[in-house]
């Protein structure tokens, strides 16, 4: 019995690169723009872009990276890299929402709301529970305020605003 793998098949060079170049703009944008009410929404509506271009594997992958960067690059306090990988999770469950909402729902503009909307509010939800938590056994106590006004609900509202702009431009390019 011969199995075929398909990892040597031709890479979708289209793909490819429309990966590389909206994975840059979430990577590097941290480093450049240290304002979470603009780095947010961009690295949001860049993971949502690639989930409806590239595909939902290149999206959760791409889930990984921009906290990462946004520690490297100052957005993100060091007192909070116990919280990065959370951050990729609620990241990884934004995605996932809307790509099974989207499926769901067979429908363009209903799936895709009802996922930001679902999404958003369960990153939101996994944060803000996953924060109360951690900075309990991890984090001095004076630093509470600033971490959660942070972490709360900004990350709602940078999902929901990622949102809009991605369903923008999806629309502008008939993605959507």
């Amino acid at each position: 019995m011969i199995i075929k793998e398909n990892v040597l098949t031709k890479p979708n060079i289209v793909s490819l690169a429309n990966f590389l170049m909206l994975a840059s703009i979430a990577i590097f944008i941290p480093f450049f723009v240290h304002i979470q009410w603009l780095t947010g929404p961009i690295v949001n509506a860049v993971l949502i872009i690639v989930l409806f271009t590239v595909g939902v594997r290149s999206a959760l992958v791409l889930c990984l990276i921009p906290s990462l960067m946004a520690l490297s690059g100052g957005l993100i306090p060091p007192i909070l890299a116990p919280i990065i990988p959370f951050i990729m999770v609620s990241n990884v469950l934004l995605v996932l929402i809307i790509d099974q909402s989207h499926l769901y729902f067979k429908n363009n503009f209903k799936g895709y709301w009802v996922g930001l909307i679902a999404g958003s509010l369960l990153k939101f939800a996994f944060l803000y529970f996953s924060l109360n938590i951690i900075s309990k056994l991890l984090i001095k106590q004076e630093l509470m305020a600033k971490i959660a006004q942070m972490m709360s609900w900004p990350q709602l509202a940078t999902a929901l605003s990622g949102g809009f702009i991605a369903w923008i431009f999806l629309k502008k390019i008939k993605r959507i």
